[in-house]
C-alpha cells in the first residue's frame, strides 16, 4: 500500500511541479510559446507511441491487436466529439465568453488540457497495476517514466492559459486537476489490478489516439500559423528525442 501511495503522489505531483515551474517563465511571447508547444507536441508524440500505443500492442499481443487499433480510433473519435464541446468549457477558465476576443484560442487550449487529463488516466492505471504486481523494480521504472513525462506536460500548459487571459489561480487549479486525474487512476489500477489489466491495452491505445488527434489537429497547425514553423519543427523533434532518450535511460 505504501508503494502505491508514493507512486500516486509521485506521478500526480510531477504535474503540479511542472505547473509551478511553468509559472517561473510567466507569460512569454508568441515565438517562444510556439517553440514550447512544439516541444510539447514532440513529447506527446513520443509518449503516445512509446508510452501508450507500443505498450498496448505488447500487452494485447498479436491476437489482441484489434484492441489497440480500436482504442486508437476510439480515442481520436472521442476527442473529435470533445472538440465540439469545448465552447461549453469556458466556465472552467473564468473568462466570460462575451467579453473575451480569443474564445477560439481558449477552445484549443482547453482541448489540449483535456487531452493531457484524458491520457493521464490510463497512465495512472498503468502505474497502479505495476504497483500491485510483484516486481517492485518494474513498478518504480513505470512510475519514474510517467513522472518525468508529466513535468514538462505540467509546464507547457501554463503559458498558453495565461496568454489567453485565464487568471493565475485558475490556471494552476486546472493544471493541478490533470495531475489529480492520474492520482485517481493509480488507485483504481491498484485496487482493481485484474480488471484494469484486462482493459489496459484498450485504455492505453485510447489515450494514444487522443494524443495523436490533438497533435495533428490542433498543436502542429497552431505552432505553424505565426511564422515560426521552423522553430516549432525543431522543437518538436527535440521534444521527441528527449522522450526517446528518457525511455532508453529508464528502460
Amino acid at each position: 500500500m505504501t508503494l502505491v501511495l508514493v507512486t500516486a503522489l509521485g506521478v500526480g505531483g510531477a504535474t503540479v511541479i511542472g505547473a509551478l515551474l511553468g509559472f517561473c517563465f510567466g507569460k512569454i511571447n508568441e515565438k517562444w510559446n510556439d517553440g514550447i508547444l512544439g516541444f510539447a507536441a514532440g513529447i506527446m508524440l513520443a509518449a503516445a507511441v512509446l508510452g501508450l500505443i507500443v505498450p498496448s500492442m505488447e500487452s494485447a499481443g498479436r491476437s489482441g491487436l484489434w484492441m489497440t487499433v480500436t482504442g486508437v480510433l476510439a480515442g481520436a473519435f472521442f476527442l473529435n466529439l470533445a472538440d465540439k464541446m469545448t465552447p461549453h468549457l469556458h466556465h472552467l477558465t473564468g473568462v466570460h465568453e462575451e467579453e473575451h476576443r480569443n474564445n477560439s484560442q481558449i477552445d484549443k487550449i482547453m482541448l489540449f488540457v483535456m487531452a493531457i487529463a484524458i491520457h493521464n488516466l490510463p497512465e495512472g492505471l498503468a502505474a497502479g497495476v505495476a504497483s500491485g504486481g510483484q516486481d517492485m523494480g518494474n513498478a518504480v521504472t513505470v512510475a519514474l517514466g510517467i513522472a518525468l513525462q508529466n513535468v514538462p506536460e505540467g509546464m507547457v500548459i501554463i503559458s498558453p492559459m495565461l496568454l489567453s487571459g485565464i487568471s493565475r489561480r485558475r490556471t494552476f487549479f486546472i493544471a493541478s486537476m490533470t495531475g489529480v486525474v492520474e492520482v485517481l487512476g493509480t488507485f483504481v489500477g491498484f485496487f482493481a489490478a485484474g480488471l484494469s489489466g484486462a482493459i489496459l491495452p484498450f485504455a492505453l491505445a485510447f489515450a494514444g489516439g487522443t494524443m495523436l488527434y490533438v497533435i495533428s489537429d490542433e498543436m502542429i497547425p497552431e505552432t505553424h500559423s505565426h511564422g515560426h514553423e521552423r522553430l516549432a519543427t525543431y522543437a518538436l523533434i527535440i521534444g521527441f528525442l528527449v522522450m526517446i532518450v528518457m525511455d532508453m535511460m529508464i528502460g
